[in-house]
């Protein structure tokens, strides 16, 4: 198969073309790789058992790990989700086109392929142009989980999509670099207290200000046990992880500078390549080949941004070994968190001070 790379930017009238292609690739049976506010999306019909299957194929993901299913109308999610409570309504209005996903009670509309065998749906509608554009004209329902390689750093460009994908899907749609940088937030509403199942743009204090008090599952910041199904994207697997190990280091300032220089410079002597991922303020006190500077701790925006590039970076660079800042459990460095502990393997060191 050859895989078509096509610009668009949401607003010229030659975005039509694609779309249409789009459009017939999906009505096919094939896999359209779109971007989104968040990452880009491998998308293929979510009521059609035989696309569910392909995406997994692409992706060589688990398939028993739930895809999202993505909407352009809030009327649609009465279709795929029954017994929907309403704080479901309340967080679509307050979230909804944005970077939210519902786990909702699913109905026979859609298949089990889709849900990972789960009888309930992950539900999100986004708000970037062309992936709104393109459900409308393909959906209404398409379940499009990241278009990244499984447990490879989720894509933040089209670039980075036909690095993992080329040749296993009929089309990229060419956005450019996505905004956000990190996967939407999940919160389960399906039991008495809704459940925070993976952190993301829109915070925890956010949701709660909107609904009332959320729990948190302990998978969030744990490695989950292997024969518990996950109840969402990214909660039983290794996620995001760079070919090099990577450590977080956790602690005074000071003392993480210096721990990481003096671990650099071990792997250097010993013949391995080394990066170290830091912040803006931090970067020029790193005595290391590679410096990737993240962005601003005190605009963590621009840190989610640039996260799953600068860990694909590191495999471009064919760096061994990788060390990486810790960030505040709080906000969107909850996410950052997240993600980091995740492509590390929960490989945590964690300084005295």
């Amino acid at each position: 198969m050859k895989t078509k790379l096509m610009k668009a930017v949401g607003r010229m009238p030659e975005d039509e073309d694609v779309m249409q292609e789009a459009s017939r690739i999906i009505r096919s049976g094939g896999l359209v790789a779109i971007p989104t506010e968040t990452v880009y999306g491998l998308a293929g019909n979510a009521l059609d058992p035989s696309s569910s299957k392909k995406i997994y194929a692409a992706k060589g993901r688990p398939s028993d790990n739930p895809l999202i299913v993505h909407i352009a109308d809030i009327n649609d999610m009465n279709i795929i989700a029954c017994d929907i409570p309403e704080k479901a309504f309340t967080l679509a209005e307050k979230f909804w086109p944005g970077p939210l996903t519902m786990i909702l009670k699913k109905t026979d509309a859609v298949p089990f392929e889709t849900t990972g065998g789960l009888d309930t749906v992950a539900v999100r509608m986004p708000s970037d142009e062309i992936a709104h554009e393109f459900i409308r004209l393909c959906g209404p329902f398409i379940a499009a989980p990241s278009a990244n390689a499984s447990g490879r750093p989720s894509c933040t460009t089209a670039e980075h999509v036909i690095e993992d994908l080329d040749g296993k899907i009929g089309l990229v749609i060419d956005g450019g670099q996505v905004g956000i940088g990190l996967e939407s937030t999940i919160i389960d509403l399906t039991g008495d207290i809704p459940c925070l199942l993976r952190p993301g743009y829109i915070s925890k204090d956010e949701l709660e200000k909107t609904i009332g008090p959320i729990d948190v599952d302990p998978a969030v910041y744990n490695k989950n046990k292997k024969n518990i199904p996950p109840k969402a994207p990214g909660m039983k697997y290794r996620h995001y992880a760079p070919k090099g190990e990577l450590s977080i280091v956790e602690g005074p300032v000071e003392n993480v500078i210096s721990y990481i220089n003096g671990e650099c410079q071990k792997a250097s002597v010993n013949g391995k390549k080394c990066a170290v991922l830091a912040t803006r303020e931090t970067c020029r006190s790193y005595r290391c080949s590679l410096v990737i500077d993240l962005g601003n701790r005190d605009d963590e925006d621009t840190v989610s941004h640039n996260l799953f590039s600068s860990l694909r970076r590191c495999d471009e660079e064919g760096i061994d070994v990788i060390f990486s800042e810790a960030f505040e459990d709080s906000g969107l460095g909850s996410a950052i968190m997240n993600r980091l502990l995740k492509a590390a393997g929960n490989r945590v060191i964690k300084l005295p001070g």
